[in-house]
């Protein structure tokens, strides 16, 4: 489904939402307080600015005795996104954000992989996919991307462990790739990059990726990741912990420009293995 599409069926969403709410005669605080969720996040909703979760919407069709009518609208739009459910939310919120903050312990975080690079990703995970699979499993990758070149892109910070930058995904050629990818979208000042060393051993975030997203008109989020599945969070405490473990890693990483040398550094070695094999 087009993403044009999608975002019409969203705003059918709200605004049926809106409808329903105040045929029951219940104010955004009111039906928020009934499904466990603010009554913002309800007005988020009804403007199409944020999804709602599955549970949210199952939730909201109880209260409303709408016969399951957001369910099943949150169900297909879900259905028809390329992207994993656990992180389809995600994906809608970083078009929306104004600033995004990852941390990327073993792979090229998404915004950043070149097409060769989201590929082998793709192989290594699902290496007897068809070729239309991985298709849509790249494109879709590519596709996310696009927002660090819109005019009102987000502050994109990103913290690379050193492994990032010495495993050969896809071979050497596609490594080289990546990583000077990644150091042109550096030095045009599209993204901040810095590298957590090896040396640090122990850190603030042993458990997977983490990415942080501020808005100009919501609550911050974290969102993290591990292989199977991903948890989008929310809550205020919550995020203010995962806050407070990115700034402890930033505090142990090297400086920008020495990151910058190192990931320069990295991908003439992989330039060279390539060109000796």
């Amino acid at each position: 489904m087009a993403k044009g599409r999608q975002d019409e069926r969203w705003q059918f969403f709200g605004e049926l939402l809106k409808e329903r709410r105040e045929t029951a005669k219940l104010s955004q605080t009111e039906l928020g307080g009934l499904v466990f969720v603010s009554g913002a996040y309800i007005g988020l909703f009804e403007q199409g600015i944020r999804k709602p979760q599955l549970d949210v919407a199952e939730r909201i069709d109880r209260v409303l005795q709408t016969g399951g009518i957001f369910e099943r609208t949150v169900r297909d739009l879900i259905n028809k996104s390329p992207y994993a459910s656990y992180f389809h939310e995600v994906a809608e919120l970083e078009v929306v954000a104004t600033k995004i903050c990852e941390f990327a312990p073993l792979v090229v975080p998404g915004l950043l992989q070149t097409r060769a690079y989201a590929q082998a990703v793709t192989l290594a995970v699902h290496p007897f996919a068809t070729e239309e699979y991985v298709e849509e499993k790249v494109s879709s990758r590519l596709d996310r991307a696009r927002i660090l070149k819109d005019t009102t892109r987000p502050e994109y910070w990103v913290i690379l462990h050193e492994h990032v930058l010495l495993t050969p995904v896809g071979g050497p050629a596609v490594m080289a790739e990546a990583l000077e990818h990644m150091a042109a979208l550096v030095r045009a000042r599209v993204a901040l990059a810095t590298v957590l060393p090896r040396a640090v051993g122990g850190h603030a975030h042993m458990t997977g990726t983490l990415t942080l997203m501020e808005f100009a008109d919501q609550p911050p989020t974290a969102y993290t990741e591990t292989e199977f599945t991903g948890t989008l969070l929310d809550d205020p405490a919550v995020v203010k912990d995962a806050q407070r473990a990115y700034d402890l890693l930033r505090v142990a990483t090297l400086s920008p420009a020495a990151s910058l040398a190192l990931i320069e550094s990295a991908a003439e070695d992989f330039r060279r293995c390539a060109h000796t094999t």
